[in-house]
C-alpha cells in the first residue's frame, strides 16, 4: 500500500475532482489510517477496525470518482456495487455475499498483473526461444555408435565431438535472435501450435443467480477433465510473439502463489463502494412490494460491513478490515431510516455540496482531460481547430448551474447534455470545415442555448 499522508493524497484528488474538500479530507484520513495500521504490531493491528464512511450528495457531485481514485491511489483492490440490486436471503436475485466474491475476483487480477509483470522478462526469453525453434528447427541427432571394447563392429576408438558444427548452428541463432528482437523479422509468417482455452458456451447454463452461493467455479472445474486441445495457426512473427508471451506467462504464474497473496490484500486493503445505499432506506415502511425487504437487505449487508468470513472459490475471506464506502442521495429517505446496526457501522458522516457555476467552470478549465480538452482533440482529428473564450466557460457554466435548480440537479453530468449541445452543429458539419478555426464567445452560447430551458420546462409535460 503506498504510504501517502493525507495531504499527499487530497493533492492527487485535486487533479481529477473540484470542489468537495470536506470530503477529500475525510476519505484521506480513512486511507491513511489503512497504512498506519499495517504498521502496528500484529495483536494490536487485529483490534483496529476500519473507519467507514458514509456520504450524502446529489448524483454527479463526485462520491463515485473520489472513491476509484481512492482505491487507484491505494493500489487496493476496488468494486463499485449499487445496493438496490441485492436482495433479501430467500428471494431471486444476488445475495449480498457476492460483493465479497466479486472483490475477491479483482483482487486475483490484481496480484496476477503484479506478478505477470515479475515474470515478463523469463516469459519473453522462452517465448524467443520457441520462436527461433519455429524458425530454425534443432537438427536431428543421428544415431550415435557407442565405443565397446569387445564390439568388432563398434570400432577402435569413441566418434569424437564435432564442436564447429553446433558453433555454428549457435551462430546462426544469435543472429536470428538478434534480428528477432530488432523487429526484422515482424512481417515474416510462422506457424504456431496454438493451445485453445475451454469453450464456455456449456457453462452458461450454470451461470444465473443463484449458484454463486455455491462458491465453485464450475467452468474451471470442467475445463479441468476436458483434455488440452491445440490448433496450428499461420500469422506473423509479431502476432507469434506476444500470443506465446501470454501462453508462457500463464506457465510461469504460480496459482498456489497468487491466491494467498490476493486475499491477504482483499482483507487488509479491499474497498468496496456501496452506491444507493438510501434506496434500501425505509426502516418500518408501510406498504407492500419491494419495500418490504429494503430492511432485510440491510440486514443481509451488516454481517458483512460488522465482520464475518464469506466462502469464496479461492477460499474463506474475512471482511473485518475490509474498508466500505456508502454514497446515496438521500432525497426522499435520510439516515435515520436505516437500521441503527448499520448506522453504526459507518461512523464518518461527510455531505457533499451540489455543484455552482464556479466548480463548473474550474471543472471546464482545470482537469488534465477535460470536457473542453476532449472536445478539442476530437475536433482537431477533422481538421478542426476549437477555442472557447473564458467568457465562453463562465456562461457554460451559468447556464449548467441555473438549468440544475430549473430541473433535475445531476451535477457535473449537465455538462455533457450542455457541450454536447453547443457543438452539435459544428460537430456535424466538421468534415466539411477543415482547416478552419472557430472561437466560441459568450454571445454565441448564450444564443445557441437561449432555448434550452424552455425544453427543460416541456419535459415534465411529456409522458
Amino acid at each position: 500500500m503506498n504510504s501517502l499522508t493525507p495531504r499527499e493524497i487530497v493533492a492527487e484528488l485535486d487533479k481529477y475532482i473540484v470542489g468537495q474538500i470536506e470530503a477529500k479530507r475525510k476519505v484521506a484520513i480513512a486511507l491513511r489510517n489503512r497504512w498506519r495500521r499495517q504498521q502496528l504490531p500484529l495483536e494490536l493491528r487485529d483490534e483496529v477496525a476500519p473507519k467507514n464512511i458514509i456520504m450524502i450528495g446529489p448524483t454527479g457531485v463526485g462520491k463515485t470518482e473520489i472513491a476509484r481514485r481512492l482505491s487507484k491511489l491505494a493500489d487496493a483492490p476496488f468494486i463499485k456495487v449499487e445496493a438496490s440490486k441485492f436482495t433479501e436471503v430467500g428471494y431471486v436475485g444476488r445475495d449480498c455475499e457476492s460483493m465479497i466474491r466479486e472483490l475477491t475476483e479483482v483482487g486475483i487480477k490484481l496480484i496476477r498483473d503484479e506478478m505477470k509483470k515479475e515474470c515478463l522478462h523469463a516469459a519473453r526469453e522462452r517465448a524467443e526461444r520457441r520462436l527461433l525453434d519455429i524458425l530454425l528447427p534443432p537438427q536431428p541427432q543421428g544415431p550415435q555408435r557407442i565405443y565397446k571394447p569387445a564390439d568388432p563392429n563398434s570400432g577402435d576408438e569413441a566418434p569424437a565431438p564435432a564442436p564447429e558444427e553446433r558453433s555454428a548452428e549457435q551462430k546462426t541463432r544469435d543472429l536470428f535472435l538478434a534480428k528477432l528482437r530488432a523487429g526484422e523479422l515482424d512481417a515474416r509468417e510462422v506457424e504456431i501450435t496454438q493451445r485453445e482455452s475451454p469453450g464456455n458456451s456449456m457453462m452458461q447454463l450454470f451461470t444465473n443467480s443463484g449458484m454463486e452461493e455455491m462458491g465453485v467455479n464450475l467452468q474451471e472445474m470442467f475445463g479441468r477433465m476436458a483434455p488440452q486441445r491445440t490448433k496450428k495457426r499461420r500469422v506473423p512473427i509479431s502476432e507469434a510473439r506476444s500470443i506465446l508471451e501470454q501462453e508462457e506467462l500463464n506457465e510461469l504464474i504460480d496459482m498456489d502463489a497468487v491466491t494467498p497473496r490476493a486475499i491477504e490484500r482483499v482483507e487488509n486493503a479491499g474497498i468496496i463502494f456501496l452506491d444507493e445505499i438510501d434506496k434500501i432506506a425505509g426502516r418500518g415502511s408501510q406498504g407492500s412490494g419491494p419495500d418490504i425487504s429494503r430492511e432485510g437487505v440491510q440486514r443481509d449487508i451488516l454481517p458483512i460491513v460488522e465482520g464475518s468470513t464469506v466462502i469464496t472459490k479461492y477460499g474463506p475471506v474475512r471482511t473485518d478490515h475490509i474498508l466500505f464506502i456508502a454514497a446515496g442521495a438521500f432525497h426522499v429517505a435520510k439516515i435515520s431510516d436505516l437500521i441503527p446496526e448499520l448506522q453504526g457501522r459507518f461512523p464518518i458522516r461527510v455531505e457533499l455540496e451540489s455543484l455552482k457555476a464556479g466548480e463548473f467552470g474550474r471543472i471546464l478549465r482545470e482537469p488534465r482531460h477535460s470536457l473542453v480538452v476532449q472536445y478539442k482533440g476530437l475536433l482537431s482529428t477533422e481538421g478542426v481547430e476549437l477555442e472557447l473564450t473564458e467568457d465562453a466557460i463562465d456562461a457554460i457554466s451559468q447556464i449548467c448551474q441555473d438549468v440544475n435548480a430549473e430541473s433535475e440537479d445531476i451535477g457535473a453530468r449537465r455538462l455533457h447534455t450542455i457541450m454536447e449541445y453547443l457543438l452539435e452543429d459544428i460537430s456535424f458539419n466538421a468534415p466539411e470545415r477543415s482547416g478552419e478555426k472557430l472561437v466560441i464567445d459568450g454571445a454565441e452560447v448564450r444564443a445557441r442555448l437561449a432555448n434550452i430551458r424552455e425544453h427543460q420546462d416541456l419535459t415534465k409535460y411529456i409522458l
